[in-house]
């Protein structure tokens, strides 16, 4: 890749002999309609099935999640959402099948634009903003093709499309090395989660089935056992400030808190933190209320030394004797979250109650063990991290790099 890259000035693209094209001329519109209950086709590739920003598929559906008429679609078309064009949804068809109605089906005219280069032409911010603007509607803006076709766009020579291409898959080819290492190290966590806390296999079990499991482990107690649960004291939206003592709502626990508190988002006043309860190191936040069962419950451990006030909707268990990392991934594994899930009550919203988390039953492990376990799930949290990033870094190189060519 390097060495394509050096071969091209991206910075300074001499584009005086590039020529401008309708996109009808760039790419043909497929129309070919299908009937999903008189098809063999087996692949149905839905909106929800395409990844924003990316130009693969990597799920799909079948004949029987859909009626109506829909898009026939062959190897190599690229699938474009021209509903939401703003959600930037494109990806190329590896297979045969259909696909919705509120895509369109895009096949490259190789006599104007490599089919190799085509993919990330459509991932330009140079066509995407077109296809915005052009779109009609409010609640669901379309674009049409008739509209769409019309379009103008700028384009390199043919003898430098290919050299083009093979840099972009190069990066794209980085990108998703990544991306699957990432989702490896992701159930690696996942399983170890599981594995390290508490040893219990309970992958697709019901709720009652996680309780009969319990049994299982042999050493075991309930919550209330190894410290105190109580309730925090009133945050308001109104006490919140720009700057401040950091504090946690309890919204933020199933939004942006996950198994850790790593950073804080809201921040209060001396005087509102008079009012409030101060976190103590190795607390587990629970968030007290929430719309769905995912929400309820939903928890994430303290593990530092600052001064951080907690606000009303939350429950704190604050152990006697315990590793804090350990019992945020602890409570965060499906022993603990289906035991929660059997206490949350409520309709429009849900609730669970101090006197139901003190009833969760954990296993009993000397804290020299918990420690461990914590670093080694911590180990794995952090290069999950340190990949995120790495990711993050490529794809903002990649378009830069889209948007540099178009």
């Amino acid at each position: 890749m390097m060495e394509v890259m050096q071969a091209i000035d991206l910075r300074n693209l001499d584009k005086s002999d590039w020529l401008t094209y309708r996109f009808d001329q760039i790419a043909k519109n497929i129309s070919e309609r299908v009937d999903p209950n008189k098809t063999d086709l087996q692949v149905y590739i839905g909106l929800e099935h395409i990844d924003s920003k990316s130009i693969h598929i990597k799920r799909s559906g079948t004949p029987d999640d859909v009626d109506g008429q829909k898009l026939r679609f062959y190897p190599g078309d690229v699938i474009f959402g021209r509903r939401r064009a703003y959600q930037r949804k494109a990806a190329i068809a590896t297979t045969d099948g259909f696909c919705s109605a509120h895509a369109l089906v895009l096949r490259a005219n190789p006599e104007i634009i490599d089919p190799q280069l085509f993919p990330f032409f459509m991932h330009s911010d140079a066509f995407m903003h077109r296809a915005v603007d052009i779109s009609v509607g409010s609640l669901s803006p379309t674009i049409n093709w008739g509209t769409l076709k019309h379009q103008e766009f700028l384009l390199p020579p043919k003898d430098q499309q290919a050299t083009l291409a093979e840099l972009l898959w190069a990066m794209d080819e980085v990108v998703e090395k990544d991306l699957t290492s990432l989702d490896k190290l992701s159930l690696t966590l996942d399983s170890d989660i599981e594995n390290r806390t508490h040893g219990v296999t309970l992958k697709g079990l019901t709720i009652q089935q996680v309780i009969d499991k319990l049994s299982e482990i042999q050493e075991i107690g309930t919550l209330s056992q190894f410290g105190k649960i109580f309730k925090g004291k009133g945050i308001t939206k109104s006490e919140v400030v720009d700057t401040g003592l950091p504090c946690v709502r309890y919204g933020e626990l199933y939004t942006r808190h996950h198994k850790l508190i790593r950073k804080f988002y809201s921040f209060i006043t001396n005087e509102s933190a008079t009012n409030s309860i101060r976190l103590k190191k190795n607390d587990v936040l629970f968030a007290g209320s929430g719309e769905t069962i995912v929400e309820i419950g939903k928890s994430a451990a303290f593990t530092s030394d600052e001064e951080v006030y907690a606000g009303s909707d939350i429950l704190i268990f604050r152990p006697n004797d315990m590793d804090g990392i350990y019992l945020g991934y602890l409570f965060n594994s499906q022993l603990v979250r289906q035991q929660l899930n059997k206490y949350g009550t409520g309709a429009t919203v849900m609730h669970i109650y101090a006197s139901d988390i003190e009833k969760i039953k954990i296993p009993i492990i000397k804290k020299e063990e918990q420690i461990k376990i914590g670093q080694h799930l911590e180990s794995i949290a952090n290069n999950i991290a340190i990949l995120k990033n790495k990711i993050s870094v490529s794809k903002s190189l990649q378009k830069s790099l889209i948007n540099q060519i178009f």
